[in-house]
């Protein structure tokens, strides 16, 4: 594709931004007009590549290179492939959606609230789509800073306390990312004789076993952090409960999907030899499985609403990391599903927690009971999002929870017994939250006269229940699309992979009987 497509996706938040900035802060309805198309106009350009991606191509697509820094070996390179793809329609969509939810939430320092959310988005985009370490390392640092702000300036009571750790346990993560990074970059030009951070070419890279293991968990406490994986996950819960509606929508639904993605597109290919390590891979499934039952028994306890929602995250998310380090197809394709179906459905549940709170300020359980007859159209949408977040089969969280369990089975029978556990205990929480708001008797008499959800709120919902619906009846596009790129990460990292099962499919007994017989004869 010679068309500079891409970059209009990555750049139109930053140009809506720009032009936000000229605006005079007293405008405020204009402010948010403004906000709203330009999130608008970034999703629909995005679009396209939807339609214009070949699943049946080897690679990246979409791809542009140009020198950035050349005496440093630094290019303006992006290209996005299958998980690339999914990751980056995820983003815009939520990123308009997040806009949306923001219409009467925020009333002071609009023009800079509007700000921050249209820079996060670009950043965030450019995380998914850079195919140069330089620049993926300048996006993953550029998106903490909106964030920060985000919940320092518009969060709750402890907003500076919750800001702070978000921003210092990322900016360490980060740190330690740049050592590895720098280490491959270092090597790069020993081995090859010129500096470059093309990811395609630091994978030509040659290095020792010991190396190759250091740089692993360099890049592993960067991920992990952002994840986050326990027990790294710490940070989360204050930044969630904290963070405005919007901010806790973006940050669920995209931020930590920078981590898995880390693993993915970087520790996997660049790191074979560790990423395939036998003690590595168990000390990993082993996080990823105590953060499924972890974050799912804590789930269990919460008395606030939003807290319950953000520790779900921690045992969602572990669904992810274990399908990652199973090593195989399935457990990488239903770790990509898995990691769009959570930005789904735990997007559309903070948005449910955000509207109530905007009602009645107030996030604690036991305020409310008996909500389905008040508000009878936003009892059906948490039904909707609260059944998606638990796996039922024909919504998109089954799709993705299957397939990992599948590939999970395929590593280890007792990795996919363990984690079967979180879907049940996934479901208790849930299940034990929507009785307790939702079901019985109006128990608060402040909770009687509460408006329903409004068009502009519903508006907010459509979008998500309609994706996750569509994968949780047809999930093969997204399968189909995912196929080329997981099958290369597979044979990286453990080649022969498919011919072994091929064999093991087709024994040479069976296939040479015909010859042999021929022969016999």
């Amino acid at each position: 594709m010679g068309s500079h497509w891409l970059s209009w996706v990555l750049f139109t938040p930053l140009v809506g931004m720009a032009v936000l900035l000229l605006l005079p802060a007293s405008k405020k309805n204009l402010i948010r007009w403004w906000a709203n198309l330009a999130a608008l106009a970034g999703f629909l350009v995005s679009l396209p590549l939807v339609f214009r991606f070949d699943k049946h191509a080897d690679g990246f697509q979409f791809v542009e290179r140009a020198d950035w820094i050349p005496a440093l070996g630094v290019k303006y390179y992006i290209g996005i492939d299958g998980i690339s793809l999914l990751l980056v329609m995820l983003t815009t969509l939520v990123g308009m959606l997040a806009i949306l939810s923001s219409w009467s939430a925020v009333q002071e320092r609009v023009k800079e609230y509007y700000a921050m959310f249209l820079l996060q988005q670009t950043g965030m985009i450019g995380v998914f789509v850079a195919l140069d370490f330089f620049m993926f390392f300048v996006f993953w640092e550029v998106v903490l800073v909106p964030m920060y702000f985000i919940i320092g300036v518009w969060g709750g009571p402890r907003k500076l306390y919750a800001a702070i750790k978000f921003f210092l346990y990322t900016l360490a993560g980060g740190t330690l990312m740049l050592l590895g990074i720098l280490t491959l970059y270092l090597q790069h030009f020993q081995q090859r004789g010129f500096y470059t951070f093309e990811i395609s070419e630091l994978m030509k890279l040659n290095l020792s076993p010991g190396l190759e293991q250091w740089v692993f968990w360099a890049f592993f406490i960067g991920f992990a952090i952002k994840v986050p994986m326990f027990p790294f996950h710490t940070w989360l819960p204050d930044a969630h409960v904290e963070a405005p509606t919007a901010g806790s929508v973006v940050l669920a639904s995209v931020l930590l999907k920078m981590g898995t993605y880390g693993f993915i597109r970087f520790s996997l290919p660049l790191l074979p030899q560790a990423s395939a390590n036998v003690v590595i891979v168990q000390v990993l499934a082993a996080l990823s499985i105590i953060g499924i039952i972890y974050g799912a028994l804590v789930s269990l306890m919460q008395q606030d609403w939003k807290k319950l929602v953000a520790y779900s995250s921690v045992s969602h998310l572990g669904f992810c990391t274990l399908g990652i380090f199973a090593l195989n197809p399935n457990g990488l394709a239903g770790s990509v599903i898995q990691q769009i179906n959570h930005g789904i459905s735990t997007g559309m549940l903070f948005l449910i927690v955000g509207i109530i709170y905007e009602r009645r300020h107030t996030r604690e359980i036991k305020d409310y009971g008996g909500l389905g007859h008040v508000m009878p159209v936003y009892a059906v949408v948490f039904a909707i999002a609260m059944l998606s977040s638990a796996g039922l089969p024909l919504l998109n969280g089954f799709i993705g929870e299957f397939t990992i369990l599948q590939g999970a089975f395929e590593a280890s029978r007792t990795w996919a017994a363990l984690a079967v556990t979180g879907v049940i205990l996934g479901a208790a929480y849930l299940l034990w939250l929507y009785q307790r708001t939702m079901l019985g008797e109006v128990t608060n008499e402040k909770n009687r006269r509460l408006p329903d959800l409004n068009l502009r709120e519903l508006a907010t919902f459509l979008p998500l229940i309609a994706w996750a619906v569509w994968i949780g009846v047809y999930p093969k596009p997204y399968f189909d699309v995912l196929e080329k790129p997981v099958a290369q990460i597979v044979e990286r990292v453990r080649p022969g992979y498919f011919a072994g099962r091929a064999a093991a499919l087709h024994p040479p007994a069976a296939s040479n009987r015909a010859p042999a017989m021929e022969a016999a004869r």
